[in-house]
């Protein structure tokens, strides 16, 4: 059987999603909105608040069906090109392991799956900030480049100002929602659940990510700054070729007036 993840927009309107799927039977775990389909031994589907849905147990048509139904309660939703997706097989067995994508259960709980829907969950939020900031540097890379072959940037001062609140827009949107790469809360109160979370989380290198994420938002900072500074150095170079210009007329205007008694 299948299990699939998909990260379709920066958030759900979670209650009016509750509110929409309860008369099918969802339940609501602190910000993750459970439905079991009917007529499967195992059928779930977990919507997550920061725009993911895990499907477990249902056919990649399922999937898109569910993920077409909660596109009215999406925000800020994710261009088609940009949904980032995973996928993995799951059996029963003795003990909770996952290798080689394929996870292994140790019972038939709801909220096993769900603590391990966690963790597939934040992997695929990740994901797509990782896909956000490899867009950045792929738009900007040319600009250090430029500044050390040619010690300046080719850019105007309106162009520079434009990229720098590209970056300041990339930047804060992933500094906003990086608190969703955190222990659940969900766990405060399944204590004895965690360990499934943990175990994903690890498989799926989770905090070595988000290392690698924060350094990476570390260089977009540094950019933003370098930009910065060569706006001030445009300003400052304007600046001084304008008094340049000014003392030029000045001295022309007093030749006119002390040799020549022009003026």
């Amino acid at each position: 059987m299948d299990c699939r993840a998909f990260c379709t927009a920066t958030s759900f309107q979670v209650k009016p999603l509750y509110d929409r799927l309860r008369s099918q039977g969802a339940t609501l775990y602190r910000d993750v909105i459970h439905l079991q389909l009917e007529n499967h031994s195992v059928s779930d589907i977990f919507y997550f608040s920061y725009g993911v849905v895990v499907c477990w147990g249902i056919s990649l048509e399922q999937c898109h069906i569910c993920l077409e139904q909660v596109k009215n309660y999406e925000e800020r939703p994710l261009p088609a090109d940009e949904v980032e997706a995973d996928e993995f097989t799951f059996i029963f067995g003795e003990s909770v392991k996952i290798v080689d994508d394929e996870i292994i259960l140790p019972d038939h709980e709801v909220l096993t799956r769900l603590a391990i829907s966690h963790g597939i969950a934040q992997s695929v939020k990740l994901g797509t900030f990782e896909n956000a900031i490899r867009r950045t540097f792929n738009h900007t890379k040319h600009i250090p480049e430029e500044l050390a072959k040619y010690g300046k940037v080719s850019l105007s001062r309106k162009a520079i100002r434009r990229k720098m609140g590209e970056l300041f827009i990339e930047r804060n949107s992933i500094n906003l929602h990086l608190d969703v790469l955190d222990t659940p809360e969900f766990f405060w109160e399944n204590a004895e659940l965690e360990p499934f979370y943990t175990m994903t989380a690890k498989y799926l290198d989770i905090t070595t990510r988000v290392e690698v994420l924060n350094q990476r938002l570390d260089v977009v900072k540094e950019l933003f700054e370098m930009l910065g500074n060569e706006l001030n150095h445009q300003h400052s170079s304007r600046l001084e070729w304008t008094i340049i210009f000014l003392i030029i007329i000045e001295v022309f205007v007093s030749f006119l007036r002390d040799v020549f008694q022009v003026i």
